[in-house]
């Protein structure tokens, strides 16, 4: 240091070392610098240990209701201190912020022609569409599953343009051999849902989202059905921080552990670092 500053900090005389002046004046500053160091090597141990930190975390309105809240509730009970930080959105803009570096992780549905190349993906989850009709009117079929040709003429509350179940479900249609008809369009999951329960027409949900809602029937569909796959997805060249490794793995055991509604498949359940 005396090399650096260009003067001496130190009078050095046998048996006897004093301050000198310069050395008293970067004395307290010294300190000071020892003092933050320590603070710093403090704070990342906590976040290296799980003490501290923060995870953000995306995923689509559909599983913000179902998968997520239990996950969360299993990670704070492990990792309280860790800040959660919760994005709700379609999977195109939650790829969007992912690749911005808004998020650490998200939850999306992987579309057919896959995922961008920027982003690592993992399949963890193979969900059933079913078709939800107010549970209080006359059922969508007479059968115990309903034929998608069987919607032709019914009308259907529909997810607004962007979303991810909207693509899902004209796709279905057209497959099938038809255009839908719309009672209503625009709305995100809870208005969709909500527009159910008023009986303004059915729609095409994901099983999962429709565990608390006592005023809705679920209807499966024939096989093959309509099924979507849900990946955890995170940018291809970037470390994960140690609290969203951490909510990986507790995804990962959520979903393993199960119980999981009827129609959703587990693809992945290894906990393993990427």
């Amino acid at each position: 240091m005396e090399i650096a500053l260009g003067a001496p900090l130190f009078d050095r005389h046998p048996g006897n070392v004093r301050l000198t002046t310069v050395g008293e004046t970067l004395l307290p500053l010294a300190r000071r610098i020892v003092t933050d160091a320590d603070a710093a090597r403090h704070a990342v141990q906590e976040i290296v240990g799980l003490r501290r930190g923060r995870v953000r975390l995306g995923a689509t309105p559909s599983l913000c209701t179902s998968l997520v809240p239990g996950v969360l509730r299993n990670f704070r009970e492990h990792h309280p201190e860790v800040e959660l930080h919760v994005d709700e959105g379609g999977s195109q803009d939650l790829v969007v912020d992912l690749i911005a570096h808004s998020l650490d992780l998200a939850l999306i549905v992987l579309p057919d022609q896959g995922s961008d190349p920027a982003l690592h993906t993992e399949q963890i989850l193979r969900e059933s569409l079913v078709v939800a009709s107010v549970a209080s009117g006359p059922p969508p079929t007479a059968s115990d599953r309903l034929a998608l040709t069987e919607l032709r003429d019914t009308p259907l509350v529909m997810f607004r343009v962007g979303y991810d179940l909207r693509t899902a479900t004209i796709e279905a249609c057209r497959r099938a051999g038809f255009t839908p008809r719309y009672a209503v369009e625009g709305g995100e999951m809870d208005a969709v849902l909500a527009f159910v329960e008023a009986g303004l027409g059915v729609a095409l949900v994901p099983g999962m989202v429709l565990a608390n809602r006592p005023l809705l029937r679920a209807t499966p569909l024939v096989t093959p059905g309509v099924h979507r796959t849900i990946a955890l997805a995170r940018r291809r060249e970037s470390v994960l921080p140690h609290a969203a490794t951490a909510l990986r793995e507790t995804l990962l055991d959520f979903i393993a552990a199960g119980p999981l509604p009827a129609g959703v498949t587990v693809i992945q359940t290894t906990p393993a670092t990427p």
